[in-house]
């Protein structure tokens, strides 16, 4: 069994390598370790799996959260929007700041701690501190720039005064403390994940072997971490990008599901679940590959980017195809910057193609190695679509400025890209 290097990049494991006797499933591969401690192996065959419960779930939209700035000397932008707002202004659409960064004064030395972000941030209250003289106490609105909103956001040891930046490093001021946005882990939104119908492979077994020991070593030996991988119709699997099934297996009792199969349970770490509709996508991949273009196109932001992200890991090494080539981009429906990435995907490596998924992903495969080597010619087809949707302003979903038509334009260019909208 073999994967290619790169997170995410895996390539098919081995065709008809993961079928089994059963009638149902199997739909699930987890690959990884269990009994780990620290490091873990993510190649271990652990299991297949005809089902799994609390691995895609729908969550509610993530709050906005609160935090004052203790302490406060403002300076530049900040300063100038609450000079210039009176009271009842503030929390309201004219009071929005856009981002601060909260950092270390700058030591002689590197630091260890380098910062948290802010994104999205709206001034909500402004008022004298009741801790400094001629200083102030900020109550702002936004989110802690994070991967997973369950994770914890560590305090740095030995810094009594904070450095706020604004986007490109602008000076906002200091301040003594800042509340809300260190924290602990939160819970798990989902505490179990469910593996139905599982045929577990021996290091599994022996984590069920170690479940009711109250010993430490056999708690260590519950500890499960594995990868997870769609198994398709011809037995071949691919991974599911962001996947994880990590905890303590807690229980496992026979399935209903077939003769010699269990039903294991974990108590899950904290992480969030990915979108339930990620099973919708990954069923066009079942059977074979999409042979239809724009299946993605009646997806929200956020599974159009999961839509990627299963095109890169069912991404076939190919050959580029030779520089001069021309290439058609259907831009009917490039009306936000994941519709763009499942666009040019198609463009060049036909239905469900894989072209880049982010920014740095997509000048990665302008470098070649991805199916088409420059320079080559793009005619972008409804180009007024992305040239309404793609403008400049701030994306709320990534939490920093928008990409818009012009930059990717510009990026296209620069890697000798010909291009011809229409």
């Amino acid at each position: 069994m073999t994967t290619s290097a790169g997170p995410g990049a895996n390539r098919p494991l081995e065709l008809g390598r993961w079928r089994w006797e059963h009638s149902v499933g199997p739909g699930w591969l987890l690959l990884g370790d269990v009994g780990f401690e620290g490091f873990y192996e993510d190649d271990i065959p652990l299991a297949l799996c005809a089902q799994i419960q609390g691995l895609f779930v729908d969550l509610p939209p993530r709050p906005r959260e609160r935090f004052t700035l203790v302490g406060c000397a403002p300076v530049g932008a900040l300063a100038d929007l609450l000079d210039r707002l009176p009271a009842e202004a503030l929390g309201t659409e004219r009071a929005w700041l856009g981002d601060i960064s909260i950092m270390a004064p700058p030591p002689d030395v590197p630091p260890v701690w380098w910062g948290e972000y802010l994104g999205d941030v709206v001034v909500v209250a402004c008022r004298p501190s009741i801790t400094m003289p001629e200083a102030v106490d900020v109550d702002l609105d936004g989110f802690v720039d994070v991967y997973d909103r369950t994770e914890a956001v560590v305090r740095p040891g030995d810094v009594d005064e904070f450095v706020l930046l604004g986007r490109n490093e602008a000076p906002y001021g200091t301040c003594r403390d800042v509340t809300g946005v260190f924290r602990e882990q939160a819970a798990p939104p989902v505490p179990q994940v469910r593996l139905l119908g599982c045929r577990p492979d021996t290091p599994l077994l022996a984590a069920l072997g170690a479940v009711g020991r109250s010993t430490e070593a056999a708690r260590r030996r519950r500890r499960i971490h594995a990868e997870v991988y769609m198994v398709a119709a011809d037995g071949s699997a691919s991974q599911v990008i962001g996947a994880v099934v990590s905890g303590t297996v807690n229980a496992g009792e026979p399935s209903r599901l077939g003769a010699g199969l269990f039903d294991v349970t974990v108590d899950s770490d904290s992480r969030e679940p990915l979108p339930l509709g990620i099973l919708g996508i990954l069923e066009h991949w079942y059977a074979r590959r999409p042979a239809e273009k724009n299946l993605w196109a009646g997806y929200d932001r956020e599974l159009r980017h999961h839509w990627a992200a299963v095109a890169l890991a069912h991404r076939s090494d190919v050959a580029d195809r030779p520089a001069g080539a021309t290439y058609d981009l259907d831009g009917r429906f490039v009306t936000d910057i994941e519709g763009f990435y499942c666009a040019i995907g198609e463009a060049i490596n036909g239905p469900g193609g894989y072209f880049g998924w982010n920014l740095d992903a997509f000048g990665d495969c302008l470098a070649g190695r991805f199916g088409a080597r420059v320079p080559f010619r793009l005619v972008w087809h409804d180009s007024a679509v992305a040239r309404e949707h793609l403008v400049a302003g701030y994306d709320r979903r990534r939490l920093g400025p928008a990409i818009t038509l012009e930059y990717l334009l510009d990026m296209l260019a620069a890697h000798h890209v010909e291009i011809d909208l229409r």
